[in-house]
């Protein structure tokens, strides 16, 4: 077993903080803590918290590309995190499936058409807001 350096005046602390150092980052220390006032004063659940994560950083998503991404089924993805994030006004419909338009070079040369097109969704500046709100939490 390897001596330890630490001074015997400390073998009966509660604690011992590492030396600064030796530890580059450590924001995700008080994650936890940061995660439950920020579901208190925001009202979102954690797997909210966690998507509105994810999504920060995308101009807009489909919910197939979130699906696969994040490794949830498309189904419980749209109905416990999508659905009622939009209704609360922290996602909304960036392209709806009226926006695609109905020139002949688009049927020709997309998949997807006025009948099968896949609604974007993007995060709206509460959602951001939020989002900042937990980082700025984190790195206090």
């Amino acid at each position: 077993m390897p001596k330890s350096k630490v001074p015997k005046k400390r073998m009966f602390r509660d604690f011992s903080m590492q030396d600064k150092k030796y530890i580059k980052r450590n924001n995700l220390k008080r994650l936890k803590q940061v995660r439950m006032k920020v579901q208190r004063e925001w009202d979102v659940s954690f797997a909210e918290i966690e998507f509105l994560l994810w999504a920060y950083d995308l101009q807009f998503f489909t919910i197939d590309y979130a699906s696969k991404d994040l490794g949830y089924n498309k189904t419980n993805l749209s109905n416990r995190i999508i659905y009622p994030l939009q209704q609360r006004d922290m996602l909304y419909k960036h392209f709806n499936k009226l926006t695609p338009s109905q020139t002949m070079e688009d049927h020709l040369f997309r998949d997807e058409t006025k009948y099968n097109y896949r609604v974007r969704y993007a995060i709206t500046q509460r959602a951001r807001l939020l989002v900042q709100a937990f980082y700025r939490e984190l790195e206090d």
